[in-house]
């Protein structure tokens, strides 16, 4: 009962802080004499003017959570006197990149992005993007809005939030939200967004939560989280099922508890300050590897979401499936290869290893599996081994989507697909593997990347007319809660015909997604 009651305040606390949050008088006139400066609730921002965009960068949305504030729920930015300088991209938070340590625990920023030529009053739907990258990677600066925001005439709002056991480590010492930092830090970027869109011209009650992999899985979280309700009226999750489970409390606090050993920390005489005195690059080494196999799940991994707390009560599948969840229009799917890009490596597999991975990850099932997915029908052992992975989706992939979409239908409006364009590309040192639609594929269409690594390919002129078609879906989504507009293919709502709309250059149509992905057999395995 006591838990109860703290949860209670502290949502009422969140709430409170939330409503505290409002903005300054708006500047005299319409708009300030330069187009790139705005005013929001901490102060003056100055960004880019561009010919069609005007874009702000590292814009504070939390105060830096750093020292005491390591572990803590966000608080709001302090103000700033004078034009804020919005020019330059803000820091990642702190993770591991290709030439090592990278970012810095001052990262709670976001970018926007909006049309230059918004009209006086004029209203546009906001489009809220969480990075995908395991809980363990990714930055707003990696994706450029400006595509989005001039094409679908939306504001776009691109965040950063905390990773790794910065973002997600469970432990009694330091409170009871159980890790749920991360989470945490998205709900107070919204809360920001709803605050202030109308200065940049957005409207904050039209505000669509997106998000790809760990982003898309995030959005399922926080439509399940009551500390984010009311805070966005749309979602989409590209790559990333709510029906996939995160970690439980006692999971997360175990998960925790080895981290706390890893680190020293766990015969402290004050567990905390053990932790916050810890470096980083410490923190980002502490069960770096765990849970990543490739027939691994999500749940096995141990910085994510964590169900059964304060801040999320349930498993964001449960309450789809339950309607506790946020009861707003649901755009979800996936493309249609999804691991091929963890598998690519596994060119050389034999048939005898891919047997024995089966038996290894299905148990008493594998003779079920094996029988629907034999190497004979596959050009390769990897190639077979990518199928049964992407369509049993334990980690990334099609049946747990169906699932999501069938669960949410009965309670809210709900419109699937698949993106299927091919990429044209073999794995590296194996010609024989074909990469397919590979996870991460859609990116490009919907965004300029600004990655440190880019393995997409560059889009044909056809490509790029489908890049145009599926930016038009999504932002009449955004505008709407219906992806369908005039002058494009129609999509049929889920609930009401079981259609999965298929994205490509071959067409855009229904496609027999259940038969394609075997999700009758998926139903009855092990998940």
């Amino acid at each position: 009962m006591a838990i109860r009651t703290l949860a209670r305040s502290l949502i009422a606390s969140a709430a409170v802080a939330a409503t505290a949050l409002v903005a300054l008088p708006a500047p005299a006139g319409s708009h300030p004499p330069d187009p790139g400066v705005v005013r929001v609730d901490s102060g003056w921002l100055r960004g880019n003017v561009a010919d069609d965009h005007v874009s702000y960068s590292a814009i504070p949305y939390a105060a830096p959570p750093v020292g005491e504030h390591r572990w803590r729920p966000p608080v709001r930015p302090r103000p700033w006197a004078g034009v804020r300088d919005a020019t330059t991209q803000s820091t990642p938070c702190p993770q591991r990149g290709m030439q090592g340590i990278l970012g810095a625990e001052d990262c709670l920023y976001l970018g926007v992005t909006v049309p230059r030529d918004v009209r006086p009053r004029e209203r546009l739907p906001v489009l809220v993007w969480l990075h995908g990258g395991g809980f363990v990677s990714g930055a707003a600066r990696e994706y450029d809005g400006a595509r989005l925001a001039t094409s679908g005439r939306l504001m776009v709002v691109t965040v950063n939030y905390r990773l790794g056991a910065l973002g997600f480590l469970s432990s009694p010492a330091l409170d009871t939200s159980g890790g749920n930092y991360g989470l945490m830090d998205q709900a107070a970027a919204l809360r920001w967004v709803r605050d202030n869109a109308a200065r940049f011209g957005g409207d904050p009650h039209n505000v669509t939560l997106a998000g790809q992999s760990a982003g898309a899985r995030a959005v399922c979280a926080q439509l399940a989280s009551p500390i984010s309700r009311g805070l966005f009226q749309r979602a989409i999750a590209q790559s990333g099922a709510c029906e996939n489970q995160v970690p439980t409390l006692d999971v997360a606090q175990a998960f925790g508890a080895r981290a706390t050993e890893e680190l020293g920390c766990a015969t402290a005489a004050d567990v905390a300050r053990c932790l916050r005195e810890r470096s980083p690059a410490e923190l980002l080494a502490v069960l770096s590897g765990v849970g990543w196999e490739l027939t691994g799940r999500v749940s096995d991994r141990p910085w994510n979401p964590v169900a059964g707390t304060w801040v999320l009560p349930q498993q964001p599948g449960e309450a789809l499936g339950n309607g506790s969840a946020a009861r707003v229009p649901l755009l979800i799917g996936g493309v249609r290869d999804e691991m091929r890009a963890f598998v690519s490596d596994e060119g050389a597999l034999t048939a005898e290893r891919y047997r024995a991975m089966m038996i290894e990850t299905f148990g008493d099932q594998a003779g079920a599996v094996l029988a629907a997915y034999p190497v004979a029908h596959h050009d390769s052992p990897a190639l077979a081994l990518a199928a049964v992975l992407t369509d049993w989706g334990g980690f990334i992939g099609a049946c747990p989507v169906l699932r999501t979409a069938e669960a949410a239908a009965v309670h809210q409006p709900v419109y699937v697909y698949e993106f299927a364009e091919d990429s044209g590309q073999v794995a590296d040192g194996f010609p024989g593997f074909p990469m397919g639609s590979y996870h991460g594929l859609d990116l490009p269409y919907l965004w300029d990347l600004n990655t440190a690594w880019d393995p997409y390919p560059t889009l044909t002129s056809e490509q790029e007319r489908l890049s145009a078609t599926i930016i038009g879906y999504w932002s009449a989504f955004a505008r709407t809660g219906e992806p369908s507009r005039m002058g494009q293919p129609p999509w049929a709502e889920f609930g009401s015909t079981g259609t999965v709309t298929e994205l490509s250059t071959s067409g855009i149509a229904p496609t027999p997604y259940a038969a394609d992905h075997r999700c009758d057999l998926w139903s009855g395995l092990p998940r």
